[in-house]
Parts: C-alpha cells; structure tokens; sequence
C-alpha cells in the first residue's frame, strides 16, 4: 500500500500525511512541482520528527511517477468519482492518489487511473482537507488487507 500526492499545494497537509505516513507504516510519494519549497518551515512544524519514519519518495513530474510505477493499481480519490471508497476492495500493493488542494488532478492522471473513488458526503458540500480524506480511505484500505499496525497495549497503572 502506498500514497501518492499530486503536486501539494499546501505544506501543512504534506506534513501531516507525512506523519500518517509514519504512524500507519505507508509509503509516500509526492508528485512535484508542489507549491511550496520541501524545506518549508511549515511543512517541517507539521511533519514534527516522524519523518526520519516514512519512507517518501520524490518525482519531478507525474511523467517520472508514472515510469516507476512498475505493479499494482492506481487509485485515485476524486469528487468526480462514482464509487465510494468503503464499497471499494483494496488491494495490498494499491497506490492511492490524491490530487493537489486547489485543482484536483489533470484528465491525464484522471484517465490513467485504474480506479476512481469518492467519500460520500453532506449534500452541497465540495470537499474534505485532503489529509483528512487521506487518512480515512488508507484507514479503510489498511483495515480491509489487514495491513493497520499492531495495536499496542498501554502499561497498567499500578497503585499502592
């Protein structure tokens, strides 16, 4: 399982999929150009420390995404799908894609996805932050291949 981000517009959403990234054990890759420099003091306030902890990878354009891609299917997240993403079955080695803040994906991503997903929502409503809809469709992905981390057990408290 993997995540890919289509050209970020916005550092605080890249840091913190970084950080889901980290925390749920997926990969990231980030499509280029995105709209603001890596070295963003923004993107690192929201990514905090977990990046030393996700392994992300870096494309200067969905030309090079696109070549190295070698197994499983691409699916994208958009508004403009009609399945939504729980009726979905994933796949363990699917590559999710989200598309940038402001403008989603161009027809040629769209057209080269193998699937196209949605998040049912409110009526009227456009969207959600994209780590938001990032987190809840690798959540479901992850549930369904049984792929989610080990829960840990916290310590018991002890008292005397």
């Amino acid at each position: 399982m993997r995540l890919a981000l289509y050209q970020p517009d916005i550092p605080q959403n890249l840091g913190t999929i970084l950080r889901l990234g980290a925390c749920m054990g997926v990969p990231i890759e980030v499509i280029e150009p995105t709209g603001f420099p890596l070295g963003d003091r923004r993107l690192k306030r929201a990514a905090m420390d977990y990046t030393d902890h996700v392994a992300a990878t870096h494309h200067g354009s969905w030309h090079r995404f696109n070549e190295m891609r070698t197994h499983g299917r691409l699916v994208l997240l958009t508004t403009k799908a009609e399945v939504p993403y729980h009726t979905f079955s994933f796949h363990t080695d699917d590559c999710i894609l989200m598309g940038s803040e402001g403008a989603g994906v161009p027809d040629v991503v769209h057209e080269a996805a193998d699937h196209r997903l949605h998040i049912p929502m409110t009526p009227g409503l456009r969207s959600l932050n994209v780590a938001l809809a990032a987190a809840m469709v690798v959540g479901e992905a992850l549930r369904q291949t049984g792929g989610l981390p080990a829960a840990q057990v916290p310590a018991q408290r002890t008292t005397g």
